[in-house]
């Protein structure tokens, strides 16, 4: 039997990959153990886009992400649009585009996604030539993950109740800016917020469920507009998310787009992008590629039931 050609840009220092210590001998091996045939790419001495444009020259059959939601993304970019195809072992802390698309985060488990998975297009989001696979996020948002960024790593309880410090003291002093914000009309509006997210899909109500997306294939960019954000809007919003009941809150608005324009006074806005801080120019135009990244994921479960059903017929007929 041929084994299916991967390279893997692995980053070791990921959330998970760190927990577990793995090392890209022990990924290699594990690979081999599914019938894969692995390129483990774990130079840390090379930059990230030079260890892509390696995978991009190697003829793997499969482009794999080893690592958090960053190195998925960056990935990514270098694959929308073309007929590559995109693998992921989610190693990251938060590994969101793992569990949309229902992707085991057990190890071997995400492997064996890679072995037997099915290719799936999903639509992906671009603000100004860039590609994002989750949301982008400017205001309040930023700030605190940037808060978060200082203390990752450190584990100690002082660290902890230093940022919870910070969380609280940074929702206290927010005070809300000015956005001109355009839905593709022609008419920008000014909008004075706390924050605005700009999703590629929705993110769906459910018991229990925290900005996840069952569909990533509708084709249509989400807006989330964050009025204000008192103790009492975080206390609420959140605890509407873990009952299933926060898309009708008052702080909150939200509008299915296929394009928008943000701009303010400033020249560049810090953002969150696909879970990294990072500085973007103002204006930002925002569009939708549908269907421009091909993954492999777990086989949808209808698909996979048919395919039972097809099966044992074939097994009984005579």
């Amino acid at each position: 039997m041929t084994m299916v050609r991967c390279y893997v840009i692995f980053n070791a220092n990921a959330g998970t990959a760190h927990a577990l210590a793995l090392t890209s001998e022990i990924l290699k091996e594990k690979l081999a153990e599914h019938g894969l045939d692995a390129t483990v790419d774990s130079d840390e001495k090379a930059s990230l886009d030079e260890r892509i444009q390696r995978a991009l020259k190697s003829e793997s059959d499969i482009l794999v992400a080893g690592g958090g939601d960053g190195t998925i993304t960056a990935l990514a970019n270098a694959l929308v649009g073309t007929e590559a195809v995109l693998g992921i072992l989610p190693l990251g802390t938060v590994n969101a585009l793992a569990k949309d698309l229902n992707i085991p985060l057990e190890l071997d488990a995400a492997i064996d996604v890679l072995a037997t998975g099915t290719k799936q297009q999903i639509d992906v989001g671009e603000v100004d030539g860039k590609y994002f696979l989750h949301k982008v996020v400017i205001g309040l948002i930023p700030a605190l993950a940037a808060g978060r960024e200082r203390i990752r790593g450190r584990e100690q309880l002082t660290a902890k109740l230093g940022f919870l410090r910070y969380f609280f003291r940074r929702i206290a002093r927010a005070r809300r800016f000015a956005l001109a914000i355009d839905r593709g009309d022609g008419r920008p509006r000014v909008e004075r917020v706390q924050a605005v997210a700009v999703a590629s899909n929705s993110y769906e109500e459910g018991f229990g469920r925290f900005f996840s997306r069952t569909r990533l294939d509708r084709g249509e960019l989400t807006l989330y507009v964050l009025k204000h954000f008192t103790f009492g809007d975080f206390v609420r919003l959140t605890s509407g998310m873990v009952m299933g009941r926060w898309r009708d809150d008052a702080a909150l608005t939200i509008q299915s787009v296929k394009e928008v324009t943000i701009s303010s006074h400033k020249q560049s806005v810090k953002v969150m992008f696909d879970g990294e801080v990072m500085s973007l120019p103002m204006p930002m135009h925002f569009t939708m590629h549908a269907g421009a990244l091909t993954v492999l994921a777990p086989a949808p479960m209808e698909t996979t039931a048919a395919e039972n059903i097809a099966e044992v017929a074939q097994e009984v007929a005579p």
